[in-house]
């Protein structure tokens, strides 16, 4: 296949390089340092399943530079989404399928806004990794799953073929049915996840293994189950305790990207996690005050480290 990637970092990296190792034509959008150094050395993957490094030059500045894709997958933080789309419309790559693993359930609606969206494939992945440094990403752990799925019939053959080159290159994938559902139950995970070790300032073995933080990762999910039932989705009423038991099962030194974020100054995915549950439910008269209350008490960093006293 011939896979765009827009955006080279933890999870575009990770996934593009594994697909390029398998002969797959991967062309990275990157930007900055981490542009040049791809340029100059290949993408280099640290992995415990093994490292992998591209070719060097497989990297280019803009959407706009890409000369055809069979896919493109979309995989920048979620401020960058509306300008990214932005360029898609405008490129040759408008009426490409489209695949966002990008974090929460805004983003298609966001792409929608500049492309078609019988254009637009479901998909979520899960995986915990970053920059490292330029060129750079390092894989934390052995989990790297993908799972996406056909919105429309004629998407489902170019599903069934990036699911081909997902299982050559070593990556566990899945084609789901219901991708929708299975992208709210990875939402309400990260919701809690996030803003809980954010919060806390702390990995998750130290917010599940506390009594109250406990309560607040259970009830912060809850929340995020009870405005995905309220939007038609049907996830189960004790959902949140599902996945509950799902974060027993995690690294206890496990992070989130946010928490990540957050103690190195950067910018924070806060609006469209615990302050997108938040507004969700406003719109939809349901309640969600711990949500409420992280986006606000975090609500200083969203940019990066404050300024001042």
């Amino acid at each position: 296949m011939r896979i765009a990637i827009v955006g080279a970092g933890g999870v575009g990296g990770y996934f593009g390089a594994r697909l390029a190792a398998a002969g797959h034509e991967v062309t990275f959008v990157a930007r900055g340092r981490h542009l040049e150094a791809v340029r100059r050395s290949g993408l280099l993957v640290r992995s415990p399943l093994g490292d992998v490094r591209t070719s060097p030059g497989a990297v280019v500045e803009s959407v706009a530079d890409v000369d055809g894709a069979d896919l493109v997958i979309v995989a920048v933080k979620l401020w960058d989404t509306e300008d990214v789309a932005r360029q898609l419309g405008a490129s040759e790559l408008a009426g490409t399928p489209v695949l966002s693993l990008q974090n929460g359930v805004h983003k298609d609606a966001v792409l929608a806004r500049s492309l078609p969206p019988e254009s637009l494939l479901g998909g979520a992945c899960f995986i915990s990794a970053f920059i490292e440094e330029p060129g750079v990403v390092r894989h934390n752990g052995t989990l790297q799953r993908m799972v996406f799925g056909a919105r429309h019939p004629e998407q489902e053959p170019v599903a069934r073929q990036f699911l081909h080159a997902c299982t050559e290159a070593g990556v566990d994938a899945e084609v789901s049915a219901d991708v929708d559902r299975v992208i709210w139950e990875k939402y309400v995970f990260l919701v809690g996840h996030s803003a809980t070790t954010t919060a806390v300032r702390r990995p998750i073995g130290v917010v599940r293994s506390h009594e109250r933080t406990r309560v607040l990762l259970r009830d912060v999910m809850a929340e995020a189950v009870a405005v995905a039932r309220a939007s038609g989705v049907a996830l189960a009423e004790d959902f949140a305790e599902r996945q509950l038991a799902f974060c027993d099962t995690l690294p206890a030194d496990m992070t989130s990207s946010m928490h990540n974020d957050l103690e190195h100054g950067h910018r924070l995915e806060l609006p469209w996690l615990s302050g997108g549950v938040a507004d969700l439910a406003d719109e939809l008269g349901v309640p969600a005050p711990l949500n409420r209350t992280v986006a606000d008490i975090l609500a200083p960093y969203v940019d990066g480290a404050p300024s001042g006293a």
